[in-house]
């Protein structure tokens, strides 16, 4: 089920909207392989967006439910490494957790793809409760209470170029 909240939460630039319909429309062929993976809530049970607008960037993959960014990295991600850095933190500083893949690996290597998806921490992520917080903890009978300042922060993860995938916390 789509998280509403993380959905509509996310800033939007409208002025995108024609650009990302483009990408869509295009795709390139290692985004339309993954997507074929995660379209129809395939992966997990998890819906995702393809070309999702967050702020003045377009995302190749979204999954509001977890707040997951997926990234195919093709050759043209050579000569943007600032530009990627500066989106990533951006990213990384609304709390969503931004995964890189190497646009080689999921053309040549969709089953260790879905593999290393698969067995990423962030599907396993939720946010819990007050209600479920000991009051011990601080949780005195409280049901809503914004978020921490400063809370949050999410984490990168990707591929190598010998192949291999891991994933950092930035």
């Amino acid at each position: 089920m789509r998280d509403t909240k993380n959905y509509m939460s996310l800033p939007y630039n409208p002025a995108l909207k024609e650009r990302a319909r483009e990408l869509r429309r295009a795709g390139n062929l290692a985004e339309v392989l993954l997507w074929n993976q995660l379209k129809r809530k395939q992966f997990l049970g998890l819906d995702f967006d393809r070309q999702k607008i967050i702020g003045n960037y377009i995302v190749d993959f979204y999954c509001a439910e977890k707040s997951v960014v997926i990234e195919v990295d093709g050759s043209s991600h050579d000569d943007k490494v600032e530009y990627d850095a500066i989106r990533d933190a951006f990213l990384m500083g609304l709390d969503l957790t931004v995964i890189h893949l190497r646009d080689l690996d999921v053309k040549n290597n969709m089953a260790g793809v879905m593999d290393f998806l698969r067995g990423h921490a962030v599907w396993e992520k939720t946010t819990p409760s007050l209600r479920d917080t000991p009051p011990e903890e601080g949780n005195f009978g409280l049901s809503n209470s914004p978020p921490l300042e400063g809370a949050g922060g999410g984490s990168k993860c990707e591929s190598q170029p010998d192949g291999v995938m891991y994933r950092g916390e930035l």
